[in-house]
């Protein structure tokens, strides 16, 4: 059945019904792609990148005929002329040496270079494949594995579900989903074993890699497209990976992968090779076809070499000429044209591609294809689910990885804690004197500005989730706005127990006045402070995706932030040129609030008589002498003043401070609105300058 929104849902259980039965030969799909070229122009090196950090690994490029800017050097083809044909049901490798082009190619076949900058055309049954319709049928797996370290293999595979089904599928069949997936990657065993990290022992390589694999194919797509889905395994763990990716070819998908040099036993289970060499096509056909095309070269394998090992060192050792591979290319270019091998392979793969894509599209739905969304209708809906079940299931998958790894939150605490403690020693009992209130603006000052430093903490956790992100976004797991509104959700718990920690252990201590309610805006001044800080950093972490580079750059603007507080010098005594950054200072607002908080009331006296004289010369003379100059004081001024009378309240100390051009509570908005601020400018750099594709 179908659900209303055009999510296609499958009756997963109804499977085991039919186990008797045959299963029905995969629906023909054919991915042919021809006369894919692609240029990257060089920009003129300089002491500075030619695009700040932020921008990833887009970089300036045009095709291969456009006219070089003043600024290039020269333009670097990194595909040529690429042309060839995958099917469904084949393994279909891409192999070359570094460089030459083949992880450029499955980009392009992924859809993950700019329109605008590739030539060519890529169809899959015959018709264009990009957009909406591209990122729902495919997945793509990255050479990374990106993994939460502190989930297992089947809560991993679980949360995958949540975003890359549908909500019509019942919680029961995406569970199915997710069982039946475990099964054919092999992951039985470790299914309830966390993924782990260098902290944390969880599974061996082989089997991150196929729960990474896992994580993209949850929906079964009808495109697979992988990047060096073996590196770094050893050779067991690589034959299984290459294993699965057989198997899953085998159920009517498109298969498409790169490697980098694959094992005899590897290459046996491929169906169809791609080599590549600087952009251009060495060899295309079958493993077997290795052999006689070397030999017709005149470079014949041995008969106890690896072909693959053989046709890479071949590859390597011409590319060390002037004119690299070319003789190859060229060789190989005459080899498709004459070899009847080669002609008969590629007729037996269009003779597949007789039905219309979206009618084998509902064809492979309608067989148990678990496509996010149904192009049956020409109509592919972006998303599996609605944003507020998307911004659940981030929550609840951000808390299950980091409650288990409880000491992140509690060496946070233990820091707030013991900075509480420091600063409840030092500023111990404050007195209501003139050093008083000096020793007062120094406190708020420090801890205000201290709770800012205290987030720069935050500042690896995007840094570190970055490519999960961007892997998950690129087929539209889920949305960037449910990303940013679930972050700031989870964020926000840790930082009102730190808040607390910190009021409490400092609050008393230190001797601030007003009670119950004077400690309550305490604590949310505090908690606005780490608000405010937490978005802040998070902002700079997508702006700045280098953990060194963003503590440097942290540290800087709160050093700013703090110098234009007002704390070392009034806003009167600004510069007019520099007031502005006063005002965007976000020490500035909570600085005040608990400023005026401390000292707004009326009937308390911090300068009584003779104390007006501390810290001034005549501050150290005999208190007889200083109770002259009071009565002479007295008698200038008409006024009797006293060794009781109050010289000096709390509005005074405001006053002399600057601090009154905004009311306490208007500060503690105003901080709060930073926080979401800075939480809204993480969604614009996410939105804008995280696309994932090539230029």
């Amino acid at each position: 059945m179908a659900a209303a929104s055009g999510h296609a849902v499958i009756d997963i259980d109804a499977a085991g019904n039919d186990a008797a039965k045959p299963p029905p030969p995969p629906v023909p799909y054919v991915l042919n792609f021809t006369d894919l070229s692609y240029s990257v122009r060089k920009v003129g090196g300089g002491l500075f990148p030619a695009c700040l950090p932020s921008c990833g690994s887009s970089n300036l490029v045009a095709s291969a005929d456009a006219p070089p800017s003043s600024g290039s050097r020269h333009t670097k083809t990194l595909l040529d002329g690429i042309s060839g044909e995958a099917c469904a049901g084949e393994l279909f490798a891409v192999m070359g040496a570094s460089g030459s082009g083949k992880s450029t190619l499955v980009d392009a076949l992924a859809g993950r270079i700019s329109r605008d900058s590739l030539r060519g055309s890529v169809t899959l049954n015959g018709e264009p494949l990009h957009g909406r319709r591209l990122r729902a049928i495919s997945a793509y797996v990255m050479q990374d594995d990106l993994l939460y370290p502190m989930l297992t293999v089947r809560e991993t595979l679980l949360f995958a579900a949540e975003f890359r089904l549908p909500r019509a599928l019942s919680p029961e069949r995406k569970r199915a989903r997710v069982d039946a997936l475990v099964d054919q990657l092999g992951l039985s065993r470790a299914a309830d074993t966390i993924i782990g990290d260098e902290s944390h022992r969880g599974v061996s390589g082989g089997e991150r890699r196929r729960v990474s694999i896992g994580t993209d194919i949850i929906h079964d797509p009808i495109l697979l497209f992988l990047d060096e889905p073996t590196s770094g395994l050893d050779s067991a763990s690589a034959f299984m990976v290459v294993q699965v990716l057989r198997r899953i070819a085998q159920s009517g998908s498109v298969v498409i992968m790169t490697i980098h040099q694959p094992s005899a036993r590897i290459l046996g289970i491929l169906d169809r090779l791609l080599l590549l060499s600087r952009g251009r096509t060495v060899y295309a056909g079958t493993p077997a076809g290795l052999k006689p095309f070397f030999s017709e070269f005149g470079a014949p394998i041995p008969d106890n070499e690896n072909p693959a090992e053989f046709a890479l060192d071949t590859i390597r050792e011409y590319e060390r000429q002037p004119d690299g591979a070319a003789a190859l290319a060229d060789f190989n270019a005459k080899w498709q044209s004459n070899s009847s091998s080669a002609s008969l392979e590629l007729k037996d793969c269009k003779l597949m591609s007789t039905m219309p894509l979206e009618l084998a599209i509902a064809e492979s739905v309608s067989r148990g294809k678990l496509v996010a969304g149904s192009a049956v209708n020409g109509s592919v809906p972006t998303f599996a689910n609605p944003p507020w079940t998307e911004v659940w299931v981030l929550i609840k998958r951000s808390f299950t990885n980091t409650r288990r790894m409880p000491e992140l939150f509690f060496m946070r605490l233990g820091t707030i804690l013991v900075t509480g403690f420091i600063f409840a020693t030092i500023f111990w009992r404050l007195d209501d004197t003139p050093r008083g209130v000096q020793e007062r603006l120094g406190f708020f000052a420090m801890g205000m500005s201290t709770m800012f430093y205290v987030c720069a903490d935050a500042l690896p956790v995007f840094v570190q989730e970055r490519h999960i992100y961007l892997r998950e976004t690129a087929h539209n797991a889920y949305r960037r706005v449910s990303y940013v509104l679930a972050n700031a959700v989870v964020a926000f718990p840790p930082l009102v127990l730190l808040s607390l920690a910190f009021a409490v252990t400092t609050f008393w201590a230190v001797g601030l006045a007003g009670g119950g309610s004077s400690f309550l805006f305490f604590f949310l001044t505090v908690l606005a402070s780490f608000w405010a800080g937490s978005g802040f950093v998070t902002f700079l972490s997508a702006v700045v995706p280098h953990v060194m580079l963003g503590y440097t750059v942290v540290v800087a603007i709160l050093a700013y932030f703090l110098l234009f507080s007002g704390f070392f010098i009034t806003r009167a005594r600004i510069p007019i040129y520099w007031k502005w950054f006063h005002y965007l200072s976000l020490v500035k607002y909570p600085y005040q609030a608990v400023m005026q908080n401390e000292f707004g009331g009326a009937a308390r006296c911090f300068s009584r008589g003779v104390q007006m004289f501390d810290g001034s010369p005549i501050g150290s003379l005999p208190e007889a002498v200083k109770m002259k100059v009071l009565e002479a004081i007295s008698n200038t001024l008409g006024t009797s003043i006293t060794a009781d009378t109050c010289v000096t309240t709390g509005a005074d100390v405001l006053a002399m401070q600057a601090v009154m051009d905004i009311g306490k509570w208007k500060c503690l908005l105003i901080t709060v609105a930073w926080g979401f601020f800075f939480r809204a400018l993480f969604y614009v750099v996410l939105r804008v300058g995280s696309k994932n594709k090539r230029k």
